[in-house]
């Protein structure tokens, strides 16, 4: 098989799987490095070993595709890893809106994760790198971000839109982190919690109900901020009064997403049937921070085909002009 093709399925498979971050990327820098290869190298083992990029183990698979056989590490990779789950919901989701790229705490640039959206076959895909308080994961300043929104939506084109987000830090008192003015130019703004989740149910309950009731906040992103399972080990869920929230939330026209990392399961089944009862729109979406990643929407997909939400209120399955609309 084609040496680039099986270097990319292996970082694929690997981000589906959330490895090491510097395990998927070493073959996507394998790949890159060997497609700028003179063919004179590509064919000479002992030049294609030395090339910097190319370590042993991206070597191995290198040399057994240009035999002409399937690499054994793809092999065992294509038997572990968790076979993408089909659901009817699946099939009608259209889009995702939430992922993230190098420009924060993601793994590769905005063109790569906008072909494996492509390859997805997905009409539309938003880019929601973090606002700056959340520096762990090197968030975007209002400079840094009025750099990237072009180059988003430079990415659309041929019946794919590259929609300019931002996962925005909802603050201790319910202020969003970034600014107002440069947020109304975004097609899409995920509002989240990611610092002080062990407030007490109170402030945290009229923290997200601040934020939902900005006018330019679409989605709330995985509410609980829970960790069920994965490396980063467990984390319980935040402390609030769901059924006021997700009313706010109805109130002002947001989503409340399911959030498709299998580690997250966010929103707990029991509050995505509170969210169903207080009218709530829903967004099924990847959080990808890897191009693999984008395949986990088939997990929030049956999750969600599960707990009964009907796909006309989940914005995901809306076509784009519909989506922008609603956001807009």
């Amino acid at each position: 098989m084609d040496p680039v093709a099986a270097l990319l399925e292996i970082a694929s498979l690997l981000e589906r799987e959330r490895a090491s971050r510097y395990r998927a990327k070493a073959f996507r820098q394998a790949a890159a490095t060997f497609q700028e290869l003179p063919d004179e190298v590509r064919t000479d083992p002992t030049r294609l070993r030395a090339s910097r990029g190319i370590g042993e183990s991206t070597f191995a698979v290198i040399r057994q595709a240009q035999e002409g056989e399937v690499p054994d590490y793809l092999v065992e990779l294509r038997g572990d890893v968790e076979p993408e789950r089909v659901s009817a919901l699946r099939s009608r989701l259209r889009g995702d809106l939430h992922a993230h790229t190098d420009w924060s705490d993601g793994t590769t640039s905005i063109a790569v994760m906008a072909a494996a959206a492509r390859a997805q076959g997905h009409e539309y895909q938003a880019i929601t790198d973090h606002s700056p308080r959340l520096r762990v994961a090197r968030g975007l300043s209002a400079e840094r971000l009025r750099e990237q929104i072009p180059l988003v939506r430079a990415e659309s084109g041929d019946g794919f839109t590259l929609l300019a987000g931002i996962e925005v830090d909802i603050l201790e008192d319910g202020a969003l982190d970034q600014d107002p003015e440069l947020l109304a130019e975004l097609d899409v703004v995920v509002a989240s919690v990611h610092s002080k989740l062990r407030m007490d149910a109170r402030p945290m309950t009229a923290r997200m109900i601040a934020a939902v009731s900005h006018p330019r906040v679409n989605v709330l992103g995985h509410c609980t901020g829970r960790l069920v399972e994965g490396e980063r080990g467990t984390r319980p869920p935040s402390a609030f009064d769901a059924a006021a929230v997700f009313a706010a939330c109805a109130e002002n026209g947001v989503a409340v997403e399911i959030n498709s990392r299998p580690e997250r399961q966010d929103p707990p089944d029991e509050l995505i049937a509170i969210a169903l009862a207080a009218g709530c729109l829903f967004s099924i979406d990847s959080d990808a921070h890897a191009p693999g990643q984008l395949s986990l929407l088939d997990h929030g997909a049956e999750r969600a085909e599960r707990a009964g939400v009907p796909a006309a209120r989940i914005v995901t399955t809306w076509g784009v002009e519909r989506l922008l609309a609603w956001t807009g």
